[in-house]
C-alpha cells in the first residue's frame, strides 16, 4: 500500500495506547501470510533484546533494541510499523516457525489483513 489502511492504522495506534499484546491480526505483505499477536512497540523491543542478551553470538545487538537515546514518540503521532509477537509466516499448512517469531512490519507494506489468528493445520 503506498497508503496506510486508516482501520489498521487506527488498530495499531490502539495497541500501543493500550499497551496490550491481546489483539490478533493477519496480514499480508508482498505475498506472504503472517499471522499472531501484535504488542506495543516498546513491549516488542524488550522481548527482543531479552532474546538477543541470552544468546552468546548475538547478545552484543540487545543494546539497538533498549536504545533510550532513541526519539521519543510524539503523542500524536501514528505508528508506522506492526509489532507482532507469537507470529507465524503461513506456508501451505505450515506455520513458520512453530513455536511463533517477533515480526516488525511496514503499514505501507500491508495489502490485506483481517482480524483474527488464522489457524493452520499440520495433517
Amino acid at each position: 500500500m503506498s497508503k496506510p489502511d486508516e482501520l489498521l492504522v487506527g488498530i495499531a495506534d490502539l495497541v500501543e495506547s493500550e499497551r496490550s499484546n491481546q489483539m490478533s491480526l493477519t496480514v499480508v505483505v508482498q505475498g506472504a501470510v503472517i499471522t499472531g499477536r501484535l504488542a506495543p512497540e516498546s513491549m516488542w523491543r524488550q522481548r527482543v533484546a531479552e532474546v538477543l542478551q541470552d544468546s552468546d553470538r548475538l547478545g552484543a545487538f540487545s543494546a539497538v533494541f533498549t536504545d533510550t537515546d532513541r526519539r521519543p514518540k510524539q503523542a500524536d503521532e501514528l505508528p508506522t510499523h506492526l509489532h507482532f509477537h507469537v507470529a507465524r509466516i503461513l506456508q501451505g499448512s505450515l506455520g513458520i516457525p512453530e513455536t511463533g517469531g517477533m515480526y516488525r512490519i511496514a503499514l505501507d507494506d500491508v495489502s490485506a489483513w483481517t482480524i483474527g489468528d488464522v489457524s493452520y493445520s499440520d495433517h
